[in-house]
């Protein structure tokens, strides 16, 4: 009989990871094997089933020893910040263990490291685990491919009031799927932050546009404007645990992969 797939995760006291804590103690086949919080912080020692919202305590603590959680999990799930992402990936290497990044707002550097890590370690990266999402980026690509630049690409997205970096991960993901369905480069191709006299709208260019306010989840548009008419295209996320239930799908699909830089699309066998 398969043993359960131990997994830890990190910024366990935050608003995600209370819900991964909660999920994973109740997913068959998955089992807790700790939290991980940052130094000096006062959930530092709290038991995770209480972090948790459970009914009893776990008899597990969070712990601001990361090396020792890790050493002791068979997967870590992470949606912390991207300096700290760096961090896990290189330890997550060193133990050989499935490491799940849900971390957004990660620069090109910090992507070189965590593709290095991916030489010694199973890595599942994604600006998004939710399944919809996915189907979405899916639809966006195809979308993109059949229709020419005469019709132009505009991505609108809002988060919550708290949200730090923008566009947020799933509004690039859904940018890389149109890029890629028109066989080019975003980063060559994007539009972002428009203000003031900006000119002409550049024929072939993808734009960004980000909303921030109140508690909304995730609202993602991907809107086709052509000559007299419009494709609209969209997700809404209406609760948190969707993007935790992908992320322990990912820990769950990583097991005895190797090492490799995955995403979101390969755990749901979209590509």
């Amino acid at each position: 009989m398969a043993q359960d797939v131990k997994i830890a995760v990190t910024g366990c006291a935050g608003r995600m990871g209370r819900t991964l804590l909660k999920l994973i103690h109740e997913t068959e086949g998955a089992e807790l094997a700790g939290g991980i919080e940052a130094k000096g912080s006062p959930n530092v020692g709290a038991d995770l089933g209480t972090l948790a919202g459970l009914a009893a305590p776990l008899g597990i603590k969070a712990s601001d020893d990361a090396l020792a959680v890790i050493k002791d999990a068979d997967a870590l799930i992470d949606f912390s910040a991207p300096r700290a992402s760096v961090e896990f990936a290189a330890l997550a290497a060193q133990a050989r263990i499935v490491h799940v990044i849900g971390t957004t707002g990660i620069e090109a550097d910090d992507e070189a490291r965590i593709e290095a890590a991916a030489r010694h370690a199973t890595i599942i990266k994604a600006g998004n685990m939710s399944l919809g999402v996915n189907l979405l980026a899916a639809l966006v690509r195809q979308a993109a491919k059949a229709l020419d630049p005469s019709w132009d690409i505009e991505i609108v997205e809002m988060h919550h009031r708290h949200k730090v970096d923008a566009p947020s991960g799933t509004a690039l993901l859904l940018g890389e799927a149109a890029a890629e369905g028109r066989g080019i480069t975003l980063g060559n191709h994007s539009e972002r932050g428009r203000d003031g006299i900006t000119g002409a709208r550049e024929e072939g260019a993808i734009g960004f546009a980000s909303l921030r306010g109140g508690s909304v989840v995730g609202d993602h548009q991907v809107i086709f404007a052509g000559p007299s008419e419009r494709i609209v295209l969209g997700h809404i996320a209406e609760d948190r645990a969707i993007f935790a239930r992908g992320a322990i799908k990912a820990a769950l699909w990583g097991q005895g992969k190797g090492p490799g830089l995955f995403n979101m699309a390969d755990v749901l066998g979209l590509k």
